[in-house]
């Protein structure tokens, strides 16, 4: 888990359709992992169309300059790939994940403003700035 030292985890994300500030199963899971960790979570949101300042974007555009085209035929292939490139001089960590998630899962409306209660959004930009309290500091 977090470090003892550490105040608050701070999330820089991209906004998609899975992560964005209004996904109801993602925000659930976000409080409730506030709760777990007793950390303050702040979720902030790169706006569209600016992957040149989103770290993750810049290692993609890496990864695919290392392959450099080369055929990836299989799992393991893609996989070795991935392990031999660097990124400011460091290998990545790198594990298949074969779970899957279901999708169509919904919060239902009373448990969702549960959830919204718990969430301070920055009133001059809403969906990309949010802040989360633990349950133990709200």
């Amino acid at each position: 888990m977090c470090s003892r030292h550490t105040t608050h985890i701070q999330i820089k994300a991209d906004n998609g359709p899975e992560s964005n500030g209004r996904r109801t199963q993602f925000l659930k899971r976000i409080v409730e992992f506030a709760d777990h960790t007793g950390k303050s979570i702040r979720l902030l949101y790169y706006p569209p169309y600016h992957s040149k300042y989103n770290p993750v974007e810049r290692c993609w555009g890496i990864l695919e300059k290392h392959w450099n085209g080369a055929k990836l035929t299989d799992t393991q292939t893609m996989l070795e790939w991935a392990k031999s490139m660097t990124w400011k001089g460091i290998h990545p960590v790198v594990e298949l994940s074969r779970t899957v998630y279901e999708k169509g899962i919904t919060v239902a409306k009373d448990a969702m403003q549960a959830v919204e209660s718990r969430l301070a959004r920055n009133p001059l930009l809403p969906k990309r700035d949010i802040l989360i309290r633990p349950a133990c500091t709200v």
